[in-house]
């Protein structure tokens, strides 16, 4: 992954951490998400989105029910903590001081 990509994808999961951090129960699925990321610029392909989904739930920033079509993702503490700057993951960016 070239150094530009990867930092498009430290940003998408960063803001798909805090879609969940704002939606009701902590939820929403990919879909959702997907147009979310295009409404904040981040234009990601669906393949994007679900991998991006995969590396947050295999770091335990997110639980993903992929169950259900779209699949279903679910904020956990460690997630909303990572979304909120309280700690820092290595592959998400880190919120901005205010914002």
């Amino acid at each position: 992954m070239s150094s530009f990509a990867a930092y498009q994808a430290e940003h998408r999961r960063l803001e798909l951490l805090r879609a969940l951090a704002a939606a009701a129960g902590y939820r929403a699925n990919a879909q959702l998400l997907r147009q979310y990321l295009e409404h904040v610029g981040h234009a990601a392909s669906a393949a994007h989105v679900q991998a991006d989904l995969a590396w947050l739930r295999d770091s335990a920033l997110i639980e993903l029910d992929e169950a259900r079509a779209p699949a279903v993702a679910t904020l956990t503490v460690r997630g909303l903590d990572v979304a909120a700057a309280r700690t820092h993951v290595a592959g998400v960016a880190r919120p901005l001081p205010g914002g």
